[in-house]
């Protein structure tokens, strides 16, 4: 029984291992800013590329997931891993009305910015007074 189960855990590839195993979330530091004519959501993702990088917009809920892997240098081997890769995981409610045609993101050393437009009618409008009767 012994040597089936090794033989069986030799067959396995040790990174279809470790790509399945769990990996650590993290809750990206954020900063949320706004103007008259748009929502700024700004996250720390270090480590991240533009490709591991997943935004969704549902009703009002923003999601924003990046996944971190490891690379090793070509060529090392790795002697002491402190490096701890994971998952950067955020939920918000935004609560205006966004222009979702125009929503724009920007990955720029490792802060991601995610810029959401308002829609015409969750704009702050001043509103005439007429007088009469």
């Amino acid at each position: 029984m012994k040597d089936t189960y090794e033989k069986n855990l030799s067959k396995v590839n040790r990174e279809e291992m470790e790509s399945k195993q769990d990996l650590r979330t993290y809750v990206p530091t954020t900063d949320i800013y706004e103007k008259e004519d748009a929502i700024l959501v700004r996250c720390d993702v270090p480590g991240v590329t533009q490709e591991q990088i997943d935004i969704h917009l549902d009703h009002q809920e923003l999601e924003i997931t990046a996944t971190q892997k490891m690379e090793h240098p070509e060529g090392y081997e790795l002697l002491i891993g402190e490096y701890d890769t994971g998952v950067f995981r955020r939920k918000f409610s935004i609560p205006q009305l966004i222009d979702r045609d125009n929503i724009r993101a920007r990955l720029h050393n490792g802060v991601l910015d995610i810029e959401l437009p308002k829609a015409e009618q969750a704009k702050p409008r001043r509103i005439e007074i007429t007088t009469g009767g």
